[in-house]
């Protein structure tokens, strides 16, 4: 993702990882927070699902002012060719 740890994207089971320039967060539940399905997370890094989609369909739950990752998404090294 990008560098840093203000905005928490879940993947369960997958995982969580605090990711996104901002401050720094350590305790409790984060400000900003990114949580979906595996599936779904997999085509919003690869291109094939569009950000806006998955939100406004519910497959995306983003909170916070940093929690928008249209402009991160999808990952340059992730795109199909």
């Amino acid at each position: 993702m990008a560098p840093g740890s203000s905005v928490e994207v879940r993947v369960p089971p997958a995982g969580a990882v605090q990711a996104v320039e901002g401050p720094r967060h350590t305790r409790g539940t984060p400000p900003n927070v990114v949580e979906t399905d595996p599936e779904t997370w997999l085509g919003l890094v690869t291109g094939r699902v569009a950000w806006a989609d998955a939100v406004d369909d519910g497959r995306v739950r983003a909170s916070g002012e940093r929690a928008d990752l249209s402009g991160l998404l999808p990952l340059q090294a992730a795109r199909e060719r």
